[in-house]
């Protein structure tokens, strides 16, 4: 089964597109029976801050 991702680049704090991408991906592993996995894109060190990945990771949490 495939499993679901959503890979955020942390440059900016998430906005709902993000999420809605998150979402979908999350209810395709739920509804297959797969994992749900979060994986920073943090390719761009210069962009790229912490606080943004903790940020996306909260907010996610937050929502269930």
């Amino acid at each position: 089964m495939p499993n679901g991702r959503f890979a955020p680049s942390p440059t900016a704090t998430l906005h709902l597109g993000n999420l809605r991408t998150a979402f979908v991906a999350w209810l395709a592993a739920r509804s297959s029976g797969s994992q749900f996995f979060f994986r920073s894109e943090d390719m761009d060190q210069v962009a790229c801050r912490a606080e943004h990945e903790e940020s996306a990771l909260r907010d996610l949490h937050a929502l269930g």
